[in-house]
């Protein structure tokens, strides 16, 4: 079964799978990090807040939002989100400051795939997309019928 995703979505998750694997995927630098790999590793993203790891658009963000710029497919507040879900779950409290707590091994496998698994998982849910991580369906899926063993 082929499935069809839209087109910032396949962009997204080609970009953070490479960064993953060759693993230049980092929580700590905006241009290496969920966002900085989406946008082809430029910086420009981290100008739409105040804080990293903020949701909340500052004046530079709330004007490209108003006028529904949307950079590599992803409005300003979409971006901040999903940066925010990438460093949540790679165990960072948000906002960053320096009192913040922060992972020991922010590039750790285990930190990084964490991270790379929410952000794909929300990636999937913001554009309406069975979560394409989810293994379960790949072998449960919900229409096929359940036999018993006594069946078989």
């Amino acid at each position: 079964m082929t499935t069809i995703f839209p087109f910032r979505l396949e962009q997204a998750l080609s970009k953070l799978y490479a960064a993953f694997s060759d693993g230049s995927l980092h929580p700590g630098c905006c241009t290496a990090c969920a966002v900085g790999t989406i946008c082809d590793n430029k910086d420009m993203w981290k100008h739409m807040t105040d804080a990293h790891g903020s949701i909340v658009l500052n004046y530079v963000g709330k004007v490209n939002e108003a006028f529904g710029k949307r950079f590599y497919g992803y409005l300003p507040s979409e971006l901040l989100q999903i940066e925010a879900v990438f460093l949540r779950a790679c165990g960072y409290e948000l906002p960053i400051s320096r009192r913040s707590m922060k992972p020991t091994n922010p590039q750790g496998d285990e930190v990084m795939f964490n991270g790379m698994r929410a952000v794909i998982h929300y990636l999937c849910e913001l554009d309406g997309v069975q979560d394409v991580m989810d293994i379960q369906e790949q072998f449960f899926p919900a229409t096929a019928v359940k036999k018993a063993l006594s069946d078989v």
